[in-house]
């Protein structure tokens, strides 16, 4: 039998590692796409990244120090577990198959924000809230609120992620929200792990020797009980904030444009009336109304709820 000659056979091995190459450039290209499509689209859901970042401190706040980072890993794993797991299959199979059903989840979720802020608001005016210091015993509740709460927030940034990527193909569309959804997680609850370690940090530099960084790190610790304080407040208005916005982006895509567009108008004419800070303050004036439209639909919420479920697990734990 005759076998091929050298040189035959060496062009098609060059014409095969070519292939190879071609291949290899094709998919650096096509992650390149990716990781900037993933990179647009969190860009966009910054806000949100920003409202989960405030809004997590609050529920590790008043625990022992060993027990904060522990806390923090499990519930940023039931982030990831709320992203990949839950929110992408469904908002993929509703993108491509039933796109009209994700407003109005979204605002069920919307909803769902609303009412945990105003109930947080209900029980700091009333007195009525949790002691400081949860034992624990109290931990898988507080995990479990955390991710259900991340679930809300969660869903928000893949729905406007999702938004972004919505002309790509189904494929790209899943690798660059696997993207957002790891990237997201990573950075929120590091830096939410960083915040409530600072304490910690703070105890070790002020053990130093020199003084400059000892008084540094005494700072920190003293800091850290009014920002743990401050990121509580801010973390309740954010759900108000994006609760009520997510209400009212959502009844203008349904079709109610009144009151968004009452918003709206207001944002502009903020915006033209204070010149180069007309973005930061018309921004203010879309967050504030919102963060009242929350405030409202909430406190709503938590007179239904107290009339019907809270009322009757108390008759319930009365009778017991």
């Amino acid at each position: 039998m005759d076998r091929p000659e050298g040189p035959a056979v060496s062009g098609g091995l060059v014409a095969l590692l070519d292939d190879v190459a071609l291949i290899a450039r094709a998919a650096a290209a096509s992650m390149d796409d990716v990781a900037a499509a993933a990179a647009k689209a969190g860009v966009k859901a910054a806000g949100v990244v920003v409202d989960d970042t405030a809004v997590t401190p609050q529920y590790v706040r008043g625990l022992t120090p060993q027990r904060e980072l522990p806390i923090v890993k499990r519930i940023a794993i039931g982030s990831l577990r709320n992203k990949l797991l839950i929110i992408l299959p469904v908002i993929l199979v509703l993108s491509q198959f039933a796109d009209f059903l994700l407003t109005p989840l979204l605002m069920l979720g919307g909803l769902y924000l609303s009412y945990e802020g105003a109930e947080k608001v209900w029980a700091k005016v009333s007195g009525h809230g949790h002691a400081a210091d949860q034992g624990p015993k109290d931990e898988k509740t507080i995990i479990a609120g955390a991710v259900r709460t991340d679930l809300i927030l969660s869903a928000e940034i893949m729905v406007i992620s999702l938004n972004e990527v919505a002309h790509e193909g189904f494929w790209s569309r899943l690798a660059i929200l696997v993207v957002v959804g790891v990237v997201i997680t990573v950075l929120v609850y590091g830096v939410v792990g960083l915040i409530v370690k600072m304490d910690d940090v703070g105890l070790n530099l002020a053990a130093r020797p020199r003084a400059g960084v000892a008084r540094f790190g005494r700072a920190l610790v003293a800091g850290m009980p009014k920002l743990l304080t401050f990121l509580t407040v801010v973390g309740t208005a954010a759900m108000l904030w994006v609760g009520g916005h997510i209400l009212l982006v959502g009844t203008d895509e349904l079709g109610w444009h009144t009151v968004y567009g009452f918003v709206h108008h207001l944002e502009e004419a903020a915006h033209e009336a204070t010149g180069a800070l007309g973005g930061v303050v018309g921004w203010l004036v879309n967050t504030l109304f919102s963060a009242l439209v929350g405030l409202v639909v909430g406190a709503l919420a938590v007179v239904v709820m107290t009339l019907t479920v809270h009322r009757r697990s108390a008759h319930r734990g009365t009778a017991h």
